[in-house]
């Protein structure tokens, strides 16, 4: 007895190469809304048969395909792109089929070439326009297609002129590919996905401060009703995004000291991370910043400045906390029958309890976990800033940003993971916005190039939006501790243009605060993580200046939009950095070069390849420098340029084009 054979041996199209696709398709890629997905697949069959393929997508929960046409690149590889237009999911496959009748059309244009005699091949078309038309014929919704193929089944049969003209014709074309027979063809094996966000997952200023601080002489503790007067002048730098370390009930049982002392005084007001007291957990405001009321009042204000408002969200607990004496089951038992307090050995974090994700009442506490996003989703926070997500269960996180982006497809997820590349990337994949990054520890020309290579030009671009911070509460490195003014300078220019999103922990960055707590350390010194600080930010050694025009920038030019249109220069020197960002039509080119010398003018020589940006080869152009507003004109591919780092480090230049 014959065994029978499955019916796809029988299918002679092959379907493979597909990009995007992550991990075969497990994962999707992201997008934002108005953003194109740019397909391309290699597609063959055997022999010299001809083939049509088409990208088919559709949004989650639409029942039709929409189909778009794929146009062959090189060596059987195939392109298309469609646009998402809306929040939520989409799905794309690819389908090819093997074209007889596109075959007959190629066979026949290169018989034609040679002058041979066509009129069988005429016949053989119209036989073809023929099959086509008897399979479309009981189908309402192509009829006018049924009557144009009746027509030219005709053509092709009456005399030579004719039928040859319609043969060539583009409608002819038109009509069999729409109405192709794709029974033998094949459909690509997985259905891939899109995740579709904000702009703002993609683009945005972030603004950090702690509400508790000061900007005001007679304040002795900040209030969210203080904090709406900030708002102004956050906006005029240019931000778009205020964020706010844990706005909730702080701790009493181990709270820290200044500089992380694990003795506290009686006026200390510990660190916002312990979250939790006897007022309530994370669901609940301190006090002393003020009501629901208030917050809600600052949100809005924030938002009638076209602002929004990101919450930290940690995942952890004051030893005070109402969890831990509600559901102490959550927590990891020492033999001691004390909770186990968080620990990085040998730091110590004893104002602290994690949450234990291993325990067997993982449901109830997970439920409770999501209840605390959906509250603040509530209350219209639909930015948050996640602490050490890499700390908690990463299929929890699955779970919780599929189940509200289920209802709220708007909400923005920033991890804060610097962790392992791996786990940094998986966190990515399975559902967050945004990450935190290495650009604090990428320093020199070579180390940003390569690590920005690789989050702009492989697949991890599909999947991970960096969030670029040259310095938060927890991170101060030794290049800005060693580099001052002007190292603040550059690496604000770096984080603001080689990243769509950035972020600045203010105002301690805008005044370039860079004393650590001890040689060699990190941390900052009277750190504002466990001290209210009084800010002086009309100093006049403030980057206000800088920031505002950089961030007037970024909004003016669409080039600083995006992160998959970096591309590095070489300059002929290690201490110089330089690199463009352009529009894909090429109509906004700019162009930074930035010293990366905190105390040496560095000069070199700036290597463009002029013509790809679509400049004239044989005639001058002009660059501006939007930093200054200066014009330089340029001719040919190289071009010299000397930044001295006390002055301005770096040049922000938009290519005008030719003279």
């Amino acid at each position: 007895m014959t065994k029978e054979l499955p019916s796809i041996l029988n299918k002679r199209v092959v379907i493979e190469g597909v990009t995007p696709e992550i991990d075969s398709g497990r994962y999707p890629i992201k997008r934002v809304v108005g953003e194109r997905v740019v397909v391309e697949a290699d597609v063959f069959t055997d022999g010299h048969e001809a083939l049509s393929c088409e990208l088919r997508y559709r949004q989650h929960g639409a029942n039709a395909w929409e189909a778009v046409p794929m146009q062959p690149l090189v060596n059987d590889r195939w392109h298309a792109e469609f646009t998402v237009t809306q929040l939520g999911s989409y799905t794309y496959t690819i389908q090819a089929w093997l074209d007889h009748f596109k075959l007959w059309a190629g066979y026949l244009v290169r018989r034609l070439e040679v002058g041979q005699d066509v009129s069988i091949e005429l016949l053989i078309g119209a036989g073809l326009v023929d099959d086509t038309l008897s399979r479309i014929t009981a189908h309402k919704d192509v009829a006018n297609d049924a009557v144009s193929l009746a027509d030219y089944a005709e053509k092709l049969r009456s005399d030579p002129e004719t039928a040859i003209q319609a043969a060539l014709s583009d409608e002819l074309s038109a009509l069999m590919l729409r109405n192709a027979d794709k029974d033998g063809g094949i459909t690509y094996d997985r259905e891939l996905d899109v995740v579709v966000e904000p702009v703002r997952a993609r683009f945005g200023a972030w603004y950090e401060f702690f509400p508790r601080s000061c900007w005001e002489k007679d304040c002795t503790h900040g209030t969210f009703k203080i904090c709406e007067d900030r708002l102004p002048y956050i906006k005029e730098l240019g931000f778009d995004v205020v964020y706010l370390p844990p706005i909730h009930p702080i701790g009493h049982t181990r709270r820290k000291g200044k500089n992380n002392n694990v003795v506290a005084q009686a006026d200390d007001v510990g660190s916002p991370w312990a979250i939790g007291s006897e007022l309530g957990g994370h669901k609940a405001i301190n006090p002393d910043l003020g009501t629901l009321q208030d917050f809600t009042r600052f949100v809005q204000k924030a938002a009638k400045l076209g602002m929004q408002v990101a919450l930290d969200i940690a995942f952890q607990c004051s030893p005070d906390h109402p969890y831990v004496k509600e559901h102490p089951e959550w927590f990891k038992m020492r033999p001691d029958n004390t909770i186990q307090y968080a620990e990085n050995p040998p730091k110590k974090y004893e104002d602290i309890y994690p949450f234990d994700f291993d325990t067997t009442h993982w449901r109830e506490m997970w439920a409770e976990l999501l209840s605390i996003f959906e509250y603040w989703v509530g209350q219209g926070i639909t930015i948050f800033r996640v602490d050490n997500p890499h700390t908690k269960a990463l299929r929890f996180w699955q779970w919780l940003i599929a189940s509200i982006k289920a209802q709220h497809p708007e909400v923005i997820f920033l991890a804060e993971a610097f962790t392992r590349p791996k786990v940094m990337y998986y966190l990515a994949k399975i559902g967050f916005s945004q990450s935190y990054n290495y650009f604090p520890w990428r320093n020199s020309a070579w180390e940003l190039t390569e690590y920005f290579t690789e989050l702009t030009k492989t697949d991890v671009k599909e999947f991970f939006r960096p969030n670029l911070w040259p310095n938060t509460p927890d991170i101060l490195h030794e290049s800005l501790q060693n580099g001052g003014r002007p190292a603040f300078m550059s690496r604000f220019v770096l984080a603001s243009t080689m990243g769509a999103s950035y972020g600045i922990y203010g105002p301690a960055y805008e005044l370039c605060v860079n004393t650590p707590i001890a040689p060699g350390k990190e941390e900052y010194l009277d750190s504002e993580k466990y001290e209210i600080k009084h800010w002086d930010v009309g100093r006049a050694d403030s980057l206000k200046t800088l920031i505002t025009r950089v961030n007037k920038i970024r909004h003016d030019n669409p080039a600083l939009q995006s992160n998959d249109n970096l591309r590095f220069y070489t300059t002929g020197n290690e201490h110089l950095l330089a690199y463009s960002k352009a529009t894909n039509d090429l109509s906004n080119i700019l162009l930074v070069v930035v010293n990366l010398d905190p105390e040496a003018t560095q000069s070199g020589l700036i290597e463009l390849p002029i013509e790809e940006l679509g400049i004239n080869p044989f005639a001058p152009y002009l660059v501006q420098d939007l930093l200054t507003g200066t014009y330089f004109e340029w001719s040919g591919s190289h071009n010299y340029v000397e930044l001295n780092p006390h002055v301005l480090p770096a040049h922000v230049l938009l290519i005008r084009g030719t003279k």
